[in-house]
């Protein structure tokens, strides 16, 4: 018989910790990959989740929305590095940080949540191809290729196609092939561990001697070391303000699409979505400060965490502790994960967020939604996600102008035509 304490119970204690089980085994692999494609050290995107998951349980308003690096900050947070090395992803990430702490003290969360969805949906695809084009190279096993723009890059890497080698191509591919495999027989096991379990095997018994992830050690990093400089007011500043809208946006939505899936399909308090924005303010200041990336609401954690039982904010807690215990116990084996699983690993959250399903409706849209979309996700691809998240909320706001206009038009020509009689 299960015992009840209050309201709170042994089953959905259970249910807690499959959720952030699940929510573990998925946020292990994503952190690596997401670390290592910033730059970082791929441990780092890992210690992203522990630090900042008991926070946000603590301070957060959705209980089970589950948290960690994510794509969308990749190119915010990879420029820094590129620029400044672990200091300057320490410095971003402080100041998108205290920038969302600002919006939630000026209480702009609730205005950030009404970003159309069809922009989300076009920025998300924009990433997602971003994501894959970065990881070609890899793959192929040929040197990175620079360009003004993603499109550019990726022709320049198929330009290389002659000395492409096989050996990061099959490894990557095992990922892919896998992950897609398990997630159309069974979409609630953590895919991509399942990919890089079998990019490993192949590894091994090939014996390829592919770049490994390394020593993985599961200790607290050094504050990141940093000074700050009179160029930091162009170049940090705006950047952080940039990253701290599109992580509030990413946060609120998938705070939103996770009321939805269960079955709260009346929208949260105005006041909870500036409190969440605060909430992961204070937790992404912790973990920036380690030079840690940032943490924003990831889908895929929070809808496995729900599928699996979990309902209360033990969930999330318990998602960090099964991470220390996945890395205390197996940092052996997972410092042999080659690094063109890790890519493969990437290349696949790619093309998931490509979103095919939403293409595939891309006809039957309303014209304003498919031109938001298409030209925020061609927008990210060609200029910068700022732009084009600008461009997509324009093409929305000019559509209700007009058919505001239009309302007001017929308004007084009906007004005028009564008075004319």
């Amino acid at each position: 018989m299960i015992r009840r304490i209050g309201r709170y119970n042994g089953e959905r204690f259970l249910g807690d910790c499959a959720g952030g089980l699940i929510a573990a085994l998925i946020a292990l692999p994503y952190g690596l990959s997401m670390a290592a494609l910033m730059g970082l050290p791929p441990i780092l995107g890992v210690v992203t989740s522990i630090l900042t998951a008991p926070i946000t349980a603590l301070l957060g308003r959705n209980p089970v929305l589950i948290g960690g690096t994510a794509s969308a900050t990749v190119p915010f947070i990879a420029s820094a590095v590129h620029a400044q090395g672990i200091g300057g992803a320490a410095k971003v990430s402080i100041v998108a940080s205290v920038f969302m702490m600002v919006f939630c003290v000026m209480r702009l969360g609730r205005y950030v949540s009404k970003v159309p969805p069809t922009v989300v949906a076009g920025f998300s695809a924009g990433i997602g191809a971003i994501m894959f084009i970065s990881q070609v190279n890899v793959l192929m096993g040929v040197p990175s290729a620079g360009g003004s723009n993603a499109l550019s890059q990726l022709v320049t890497v198929l330009g290389e196609v002659q000395a492409m080698r096989l050996a990061p191509f099959l490894l990557g591919g095992t990922v892919i092939a896998v992950s897609a495999l398990v997630t159309r027989f069974s979409p609630r096991y953590p895919a991509p561990l399942f990919g890089v379990a079998a990019a490993g095997a192949v590894a091994l018994i090939c014996k390829f001697g592919e770049p490994e992830v390394g020593s993985l050690q599961l200790t607290l990093p050094p504050f990141a070391g940093f000074a700050w400089t009179p160029q930091d007011v162009v170049n940090v500043l705006p950047a952080g303000l940039t990253l701290a809208f599109v992580a509030s946006v990413n946060i609120l939505l998938t705070s939103r699409a996770v009321e939805h899936f269960r079955g709260l399909h009346q929208h949260s308090r105005s006041a909870d979505a500036d409190a969440e924005l605060g909430a992961y303010g204070i937790a992404n200041l912790a973990a920036g400060i380690f030079g840690a990336p940032m943490s924003v609401g990831i889908p895929a954690r929070s809808v496995a965490n729900v599928r699996c039982g979990g309902t209360t904010r033990l969930s999330n807690i318990l998602h960090a502790v099964f991470l220390v215990l996945l890395v205390a116990f197996g940092s052996g084996a997972l410092a042999r994960i080659p690094l063109a699983a890790l890519g493969g690993v990437t290349a696949w959250m790619g093309l998931n967020l490509l979103d095919v399903s939403t293409w595939r409706r891309l006809p039957k849209m309303r014209y304003v939604d498919a031109g938001a979309f298409l030209v925020t996700a061609f927008g990210v691809l060609v200029t910068n996600a700022v732009a084009a998240v600008a461009a997509g909320c324009l093409i929305h706001g000019a559509y209700i102008l007009w058919h505001r206009y239009k309302a007001a038009d017929a308004q007084i020509t009906g007004v005028a035509g009564i008075a004319a009689r």
